[in-house]
């Protein structure tokens, strides 16, 4: 089974948050076709922004979205990053839109200040929650139904998933390749990433 990773991309969203996931998911793939070439990978990776343009993310790092809100494939998967999201919490199309999805996806994650975002969708309403160190006093004080766990890596609640801050997104995104495909394949995206998977909470 092939699940659709959908990653969000919006204005100032943090790089690594989108593109730590994104390679991570692209990875799992290609190690498992070096090792099953005969099956369907695993994983299918894409971006998604509101509209079809260009999105300036955070340094105006300009990245091409693969689909907008209007056009895109079914998600079995969604991941929202973070980034400076004051203006995105005042967007009700997005919220609309992150409200729509996780009816119909398997599993909605976030990353850093992405559970913010979860959080007003109503995602998260009585759940355990992580995010960025910095920014988890805001999120319990706006967001009191939401169990906060400031110092946890990631917080798997079943259907939904959220991460700390930055780097700690590579480490979710590799617990749910472990989550959904076996331990093996998370290790050895870590290891094909050079990268030194925490993989405790």
């Amino acid at each position: 089974m092939t699940r659709s990773v959908a990653i969000l991309l919006f204005e100032d969203a943090e790089v690594l948050d989108f593109a730590g996931p994104f390679e991570v998911f692209l990875t799992a793939s290609r190690i498992h076709r070096r090792l099953f070439p005969t099956s369907p990978p695993p994983f299918d990776v894409f971006t998604i922004a509101e509209q079809s343009g260009a999105v300036a993310t955070r340094g105006r790092f300009m990245v091409q979205p693969h689909h907008s809100f209007d056009s895109h494939p079914p998600i079995q998967i969604l991941i929202v990053p973070g980034g400076v999201v004051s203006p995105q919490l005042e967007d009700l199309t997005l919220r609309q839109w992150i409200v729509g999805v996780s009816r119909q996806a398997e599993l909605v994650a976030s990353v850093c200040t992405g559970s913010v975002l979860l959080a007003q969708a109503g995602l998260l309403q009585g759940r355990r929650a992580t995010t960025h160190w910095e920014d988890a006093a805001d999120l319990q004080r706006d967001f009191p139904d939401v169990r906060v766990v400031a110092d946890a890596r990631w917080i798997d609640e079943g259907t939904i998933v959220t991460a700390a801050g930055i780097s700690a997104g590579l480490d979710m995104s590799l617990h749910l390749v472990a989550r959904f495909e076996g331990e093996e394949l998370a290790m050895l995206t870590a290891r094909q990433m050079d990268y030194r998977w925490q993989r405790t909470p």
